[in-house]
């Protein structure tokens, strides 16, 4: 009596194609990744076996400790300094990868911002304009440059793409930053749209939701010590490190999520 192994992601030689985002020959993009989350994302995909691309838009300093650390370690890593929310940017930066690293694999769109906290009806036209570009213009522009390479539909070998969200899109994030909560929203809405779009084509789409985690957005947002403000409300009574939502996406980018796709994965203590 024979058996059949089910195709992991739904389409033939897909299983292969899903598992090539892990590991060791793996190319990962981690955009906004000179600080908090997308830094430690980067440190860990490095210590995974990853080659990886630091993407930044300002601070060069930081996305260079970050390859320092790698290389240091032993690891592959670029800085490659790149607006996400612009299509010369963005096509620059997958060009210069596809060129020092090879073909990539895995995709972290990491990068967003938000401002400072007020109530909705003080949010002006300008400050929309920037809190989209840089949360949902550049999830999307990065996205389209990623599936275009790894798609077998275009004669890649698949891939995986992670969408770093936010509680905000299930919490709305009242009386401080509602257009940020909307506009990671926007990014839950293309997580999965996306996922459908190319589950047969060997690549997995998945997003984290993280809480409180303790990063220097906080500051952005005119609160620094926010997350210590808020924490002793949190089921867990504790924000959390970035290091423990690097995790959650290594774990998606890894060929133990290989049967997972258009999923969002919790990493909110509990919120």
């Amino acid at each position: 009596m024979s058996t059949t192994t089910p195709d992991p992601a739904g389409a033939p030689g897909a299983a292969r194609a899903a598992d090539s985002a892990g590991g060791t020959d793996g190319v990962l993009l981690v955009t906004g990744a000179g600080r908090g989350i997308g830094a430690a994302t980067a440190l860990l995909a490095a210590r995974r076996g990853y080659r990886v691309c630091v993407n930044y838009r300002t601070d060069e300093a930081s996305a260079a400790a970050v390859v320092d650390a790698i290389r240091t370690a032993g690891g592959t890593a670029l800085a490659v300094r790149a607006d996400v929310s612009r299509t010369d940017g963005v096509e620059r930066l997958f060009a210069t990868v596809d060129t020092e690293l090879g073909p990539l694999t895995a995709l972290v769109n990491n990068a967003g911002t938000l401002e400072e906290q007020c109530r909705l009806e003080e949010i002006d036209e300008d400050r929309l304009n920037r809190i989209w570009a840089a949360n949902i213009t550049g999830p999307f522009l990065c996205a389209a440059q990623a599936v275009r390479r790894m798609s077998t539909r275009y004669g890649g070998r698949g891939g995986a793409i992670v969408n770093v969200s936010s509680a905000a899109s299930r919490i709305g994030s009242p009386n401080e930053y509602v257009d940020y909560a909307a506009a990671k929203g926007a990014v839950d809405s293309m997580t999965r749209g996306l996922a459908l779009e190319v589950a047969a084509e060997g690549i997995r789409v998945n997003a984290v939701r993280p809480g409180l985690i303790h990063t220097g957005i906080h500051a952005l947002g005119g609160e620094p010590g926010r997350v210590d403000r808020v924490a002793p409300g949190l089921p867990m009574r504790r924000g959390g490190q970035p290091e423990e939502v690097a995790e959650a996406i290594l774990f998606l980018l890894s060929p133990a999520a290989s049967y997972t796709t258009g999923a969002f994965l919790e990493v909110s203590g509990g919120r």
